[in-house]
């Protein structure tokens, strides 16, 4: 009876799901209510996890409860630390939960919210959440190494060293970007980076209560950690309003970059449990809250989804940024539907943290899941405000016009109408002098947030406070991707010079961990002080490599993962990675493409500087606009060259993968998997949930 009764819940959880969705795909008439999205996406991911996740587990990964995991196996008290696994589902989440679910999908809102809202459902079920999930279990299988040493021992030696240049590289281009995008949002908030500075203070407290005063009492720590954190959130308005402690806590752009550096170095050399993880953790619970609040507010208000399911900007003429909807919806989503950098949190501090393989399910798939519902909550805001607003905000100068008067025009002749009041009265309210021309995604996320939370309390009133409170939050998803990603570029630091000099490979080797900790913080740091000192833009000009390097990354996750299945003999379930991956790999090549030789100079690299070039060689660029427009110019040849490299990189790792198959499928070499010899675990005394993978 009991089991009857699971499976008519289920069946009408799928059929809930299937209607919202189907709502969404097919309904043409009169605005449609937000409330379908969150429908639709919680049923979703619901399904998924529970069928097709324990299908992974038991099937593609047989999951094996008696093993022992590097965490036990390595206990050291700095990598290799024993947590809970709610701890780590907090860590794993804030670590790779960053700007990418947040402002991909409100950028890729210019195509209407339809392919968006499917790629973010559907992708994440399908690609994303499998390749966290099983690259995660790939890594503890093998004492937590990542995704480059991998590639390197179960590809080839040549693909895996290529893998593991290109993932470094990447990385840099990612953390400078994602620092740069921290201290664009605290350098004019007080309030924010009070909020966030006070933040680490409070995991260091955490981190000691748990580790000394009450080992094991994480739901204590826990009450009392977002207390503090709840505290500090008010307590930063009492900052931003006094003009004293206002004036501490603005800080130029240099002091922040500097302040990042240094928080960057701390994260990655300091031991795990200290800092890493309580901080994570914290700001996995203000993270979550803030989502799992913004879709109660979408529940309560119900508010209309103002933007079209599809825009005129499909063709590739979009203002937000130029490009058909295929490849670059994909490449915009990027991060919430699935993330290369995913890979490198799940072959970095995570797989050294776990305490047993079936946790790698509930960590692995269920924190993408959660992370591509921020995105579909990200899309909602976004297409929640009038589109004129939308593209008010979002487009450059150089499309809709300099002068409001010329902006509101534009847009109001693509079919959008907007009144220049309109925008004047929005700016008013949530506390800033304009919100014209504030590309980048942020914003505009944060007035919808705004709008949704004041609806539900405070009314206008409150507008300007749940708007800044956006902001902070925004900044608090982007910082705890940063010190994770450091902690994993100091792993994969020590992993390249361990080639060449054995000590400095050992993670527990204390001057080891300390040079590459300065060696990565420096990479991305040089790149991050370059962009905020330099008024041309600097690292800036490199954003539009961000989801093509993400997708990238991702690439080369799927195909390491592929590799391992099929040395484990799965080759009746390879069609897991296999699929995603080679749409991966399709979507990203033809991105790479495009930004390298499309004779667009609104999307080519190449087209770009040369009409630059062109417009100096014709004397159309004043004297004092000539250096300007040949850093440009520079620039743009750059990021070509950076485009072209990386995708080369992927590319011969992909041949050499392919020749491997095919030595595998010949049977002309035996296959070699490296995994970790067996150890039967001291911990657990019940298996019965092994084979099948539950919790």
């Amino acid at each position: 009876m009991k089991r009857i009764f699971a499976i008519v819940a289920w069946l009408g959880v799928a059929l809930l799901g299937a209607g919202a969705f189907g709502k969404i795909a097919f309904d043409r008439g009169e605005k449609i209510n937000a409330t379908w999205f969150v429908l639709a996406a919680v049923c979703c991911y619901l399904v998924a996890y529970r069928l097709y996740s324990a299908f992974v587990a038991a099937k593609v990964l047989s999951l094996d409860d008696t093993r022992a995991t590097p965490s036990e196996r390595h206990d050291d008290g700095r990598d290799f630390v024993p947590t809970n696994k709610w701890v780590l589902f907090g860590h794993h989440f804030a670590a790779i939960a960053g700007p990418g679910p947040l402002v991909g999908p409100t950028l890729a809102a210019q195509f209407g919210y339809l392919p968006g809202t499917l790629w973010l459902i559907a992708g994440a079920a399908f690609a994303g959440c499998v390749q966290d999930f099983v690259i995660l279990f790939c890594s503890i299988r093998r004492d937590g190494k990542s995704i480059g040493q991998m590639a390197r021992e179960e590809v080839s030696e040549r693909g895996g060293f290529i893998a593991q240049l290109a993932v470094l590289a990447i990385m840099t281009i990612l953390l400078a970007v994602i620092g740069l995008v921290v201290v664009n949002a605290l350098k004019s908030s007080p309030w924010a980076t009070f909020t966030l500075a006070m933040t680490i203070p409070i995991a260091l407290l955490l981190g000691l209560y748990l580790r000394f005063v009450r080992p094991g009492r994480v739901l204590e720590a826990s009450v009392m950690g977002v207390a503090l954190v709840l505290f500090v959130v008010v307590a930063g308005q009492w900052v931003a309003d006094s003009p004293s402690w206002s004036r501490v806590f603005t800080l130029s752009g240099v002091a922040l970059a500097f302040l990042i550096i240094a928080y960057g170095f701390a994260a990655s050399a300091l031991p795990v449990w200290l800092l890493l993880a309580p901080r994570d953790y914290l700001s996995a619970f203000i993270k979550a809250g803030a989502i799992f609040s913004l879709a109660a507010g979408i529940l309560f208000v119900r508010p209309q989804v103002l933007m079209p399911p599809l825009t005129r900007f499909i063709d590739g003429s979009g203002p937000v940024f130029a490009g058909k909807i295929f490849p670059f919806c994909f490449i915009t989503i990027a991060c919430g539907a699935i993330s290369g950098f995913h890979s490198l949190i799940s072959s970095g501090t995570t797989p050294k943290m776990i305490l047993r393989e079936s946790h790698a399910r509930f960590i692995g798939y269920g924190a993408m899941l959660l992370e591509s519902f921020v995105g579909v909550m990200a899309m909602v805001a976004a297409c929640a405000m009038p589109p004129g607003v939308y593209f008010a905000i979002n487009s450059p100068p150089s499309i809709v016009g300099g002068a409001a008067d010329a902006a509101a025009a534009t847009i109001s002749g693509w079919g959008f109408p907007l009144q220049v009041q309109t925008m004047s009265d929005l700016a008013h309210k949530v506390g800033e002098i304009t919100l014209w021309n504030r590309a980048g995604g942020a914003p505009s996320l944060a007035v919808g947030m705004a709008q949704i939370f004041s609806s539900t309390i405070g009314g206008e009133r409150l507008l300007s406070i749940w708007y800044h409170f956006a902001i902070m939050f925004e900044a608090l998803f982007i910082l705890t991707v940063l010190d994770a990603g450091t902690r994993v570029g100091r792993f994969m630091v020590q992993d390249l010079g361990g080639r060449f000099w054995k000590p400095f490979g050992r993670t527990g080797w204390m001057p080891g961990v300390l040079l590459s900790s300065a060696i990565i913080v420096a990479l991305w740091g040089y790149f991050l002080y370059q962009g905020v000192v330099d008024p041309l833009g600097g690292i800036n000009s490199l954003w539009p490599l961000f989801g093509i390097s993400n997708q990238l990354l991702a690439a080369v996750a799927l195909v390491v993962a592929t590799t391992i299945l099929m040395k484990m003999g799965r080759l009746k379930w390879i069609g897991v990675t296999l699929l995603p991956m080679a749409w991966l790999v399709t979507i990203t090549m033809t991105a790479s493409y495009q930004k390298v030789f499309d004779a667009n100079p609104r999307i080519g690299f190449l087209a770009y500087a040369k009409a630059l070039a062109a417009q100096i060689a014709a004397g159309k660029i004043p004297a004092e606009k000539i250096a300007e427009t040949q850093r440009l110019i520079f620039n743009q040849r750059l990021d070509a060259a950076v485009t072209g490299v990386l995708a080369a990189m992927i590319l011969v790792l992909i041949v050499e993968a392919l020749v491997h198959w095919y030595v595998i499928l010949s049977r002309g070499k035996e296959s070699v998997l490296h995994e970790s010899p067996y150890i039967a675990t001291r911990w657990a005394a019940d298996f019965s949930g092994a084979a099948r993978g539950d919790d």
